[in-house]
């Protein structure tokens, strides 16, 4: 059982939860997810079973769409709406000073990671220092807000949409814009939308449905198959030497021009490996693997 399930998580469990889950529904214990999702936040969130597991790490560095709502006026601990308060300030700022201030994001950027996150440091990670009291500096990081779509202003609050880079903090993003209107925010509800092209809402699936799916034997229905991701490289059958040497870590040579990736493909027809061609020191272009899934 190989290949990826797009997962819609319900409020109130950890993305860790939905793995324990989704391993129990299955019967197989090789499961992972790509992208966390705190507790209080839903919708899409990929889930890896078998040898895709090892295109964990591709498809989290895919762009990501969210929905949420910000509240003006509040600052918390976590940047949303279950931390402890920290200060209460009126928002004074006009409709379109909100829209203005908002937009004013979109774009290449740099954001500080909040101290409730996975990201570790100094071996601990953030969320375990902020439990326990501790503040460190934390290195802004690069992000980009591709698109923004604001759906509706009131005094105190926004709904909007946005598409984004590995790595934003959506939380983040609207502590900062309560911070450039002068009154602060917080996030109020997140809704994963998409990861990628290949993951959305719509076709996400419930962890009840996926049980009645295993039941029904109907699992093929939902799992899309990791060499689904690498569509835009042309795929490569090998013999069953060539397979074999692949398999075991030894290069092999090819006809092919150099610097060309592939959809790897063994002798039976099973998607093994992405890989690349490269020139050896004496000028013999071999397939060197780039991520196996055999």
């Amino acid at each position: 059982m190989n290949g990826v399930l797009c997962i819609n998580k319900p409020l109130g469990i950890t993305s860790h939860d939905v793995v324990a889950r989704v391993r129990r529904i299955l019967g197989i214990r090789q499961v992972g997810h790509t992208g966390t999702l705190d507790p209080d936040a839903q919708g899409v969130l990929p889930v890896c079973v078998g040898k895709a597991t090892r295109a964990a790490e591709l498809l989290t560095a895919s762009e990501k769409e969210y929905r949420t709502t910000v509240r003006f006026g509040i600052t918390t601990d976590t940047q949303d709406i279950s931390g402890n308060i920290l200060s209460e300030t009126p928002c004074t700022a006009t409709e379109e000073e909100i829209r203005r201030a908002a937009l004013s994001f979109v774009g290449e950027t740099e954001q500080i990671p909040p101290m409730y996150s996975a990201i570790k440091q100094g071996g601990k990670k953030l969320y375990e220092l902020a439990r326990s009291g501790v503040e460190v500096e934390r290195k802004a990081r690069h992000i980009t807000i591709y698109k923004m779509v604001i759906h509706s202003i009131c005094e105190n609050g926004m709904d909007f949409s946005v598409r984004v880079s590995k790595g934003t903090y959506i939380r983040t993003l609207c502590a900062d814009i309560g911070d450039a209107l002068g009154c602060g925010g917080v996030m109020t509800s997140l809704i994963r939308t998409a990861c990628g092209d290949w993951f959305r809402l719509e076709n996400a699936i419930t962890l009840e449905e996926l049980e009645t799916r295993k039941e029904e034997g109907r699992l093929s229905e939902v799992l899309t198959p990791p060499d689904a991701f690498f569509a835009e490289y042309p795929p490569l059958s090998l013999n069953e030497v060539q397979s074999v040497r692949v398999k075991n870590g030894v290069p092999i040579y090819i006809k092919q021009p150099e610097g060309m990736t592939f959809r790897v493909y063994d002798d039976q027809g099973q998607f093994i490996a992405l890989s690349h061609t490269v020139a050896n020191d004496k000028g013999r272009i071999c397939l060197a693997l780039l991520k196996g899934f055999y």
